[in-house]
């Protein structure tokens, strides 16, 4: 099982980065994404090629403006 923002997933092993943001309804090319696997950050260019394993933990984040 994958883990999404600490939550159980429907990511499937060997789903890409980009396939998970895109389940979560973030746009990919959006500024201030964030994706970490198993705490490392996935640079945004491999995003298409980055294959999350099984039983990987993911992190999405989003910047927002405010205080």
């Amino acid at each position: 099982m994958i883990r999404v923002n600490g939550q159980p997933s429907a990511v499937a092993p060997g789903d890409t980065v980009a396939a998970v943001v895109a389940t979560l309804g973030v746009v990919p090319g959006a500024p201030g994404v964030a994706v970490a696997v198993n705490g490392e950050v996935v640079p945004r260019g491999v995003w298409e090629e980055w294959v999350v394993p099984d039983e990987a933990l993911v992190e999405v984040l989003t910047a927002m403006q405010g205080g």
